[in-house]
């Protein structure tokens, strides 16, 4: 049984005959632990799909179910409950508070959700080992290097245990280097404690990490492809020149 599916999800911004459809009728399932990349050129409707299955946005139509529940469906007070206990969400921008230490970042979600310190302390400490950051957790965001924060902000987006978690060009305002560790840490870190990720990129060589490739076009899907190849990146590179022949 998928962790996630979306059903002929549609969106349409505009009314009358000023409409863009931004996604048509996509159809798509994720299975738990898996690692899944979405691809496509600017406008292909990749930041729009996360943004749906994220519940950021609602449907024109159509259907997403997570964990057996039509979130499409709920209203405003159920979703935000939703994103807040089974969703986790990683942006190029880290979004991290500035006067809170790396610690008190990954843990805010659940201070948020009045949970006590007492009740996550050790789930706290384990994801603080995993992303690498036992000697920066005191450390407030400007005393971290950009790797550093957007491994704060892994650690944050895993701390509630969410159902799955949607990284938003995850890798894209770091150095090539850099962003290959946050790759590796993410791939490690969905397999280690079995969580679904979904990372939108442009970069083939970010989504070469994925177990499976999503390619969009016009809003669309293009195609969806399963990696553990040889040569990853370059399969990649030639579905996207194809996409976009």
């Amino acid at each position: 049984m998928p962790i996630l599916k979306a059903e002929k999800l549609t969106k349409t911004y505009g009314l009358g005959e000023i409409k863009v459809h931004a996604l048509k009728a996509a159809d798509l399932s994720i299975e738990k632990g898996e690692f899944a990349a979405i691809m496509g050129p600017s406008g292909s409707g990749k930041s729009t799909l996360l943004h749906l299955l994220g519940g950021l946005d609602t449907p024109t139509s159509g259907k997403i179910i997570l964990q057996k529940k039509e979130i499409s469906k709920l209203n405003d007070k159920q979703l935000t409950l939703t994103r807040r206990e089974n969703i986790g969400f990683i942006f190029q921008f880290f979004n991290l508070l500035p006067t809170l230490t790396a610690e008190e970042n990954i843990a805010l979600p659940l201070v948020i959700a009045g949970k006590h310190q007492k009740s996550y302390q050790e789930r706290l400490d384990m994801l603080i080992n995993l992303v690498g950051l036992e000697k920066r957790r005191r450390h407030l965001p400007d005393e971290l290097s950009g790797g550093e924060q957007q491994r704060v902000a892994i650690a944050r987006a895993f701390i509630t245990e969410p159902a799955i978690v949607l990284a938003d060009e995850p890798t894209g305002n770091l150095d090539s280097k850099t962003g290959r560790g946050i790759l590796k840490l993410l791939k490690q870190s969905a397999k280690e404690l079995n969580y679904t990720v979904i990372m939108v990129t442009h970069d083939p060589v970010a989504a070469s990490y994925a177990d499976r490739v999503i390619f969009l076009r016009d809003g669309a899907i293009f195609k969806k492809i399963t990696l553990g190849g040889e040569d990853d990146t370059a399969v990649i590179i030639a579905n996207l020149k194809e996409l976009e022949a």
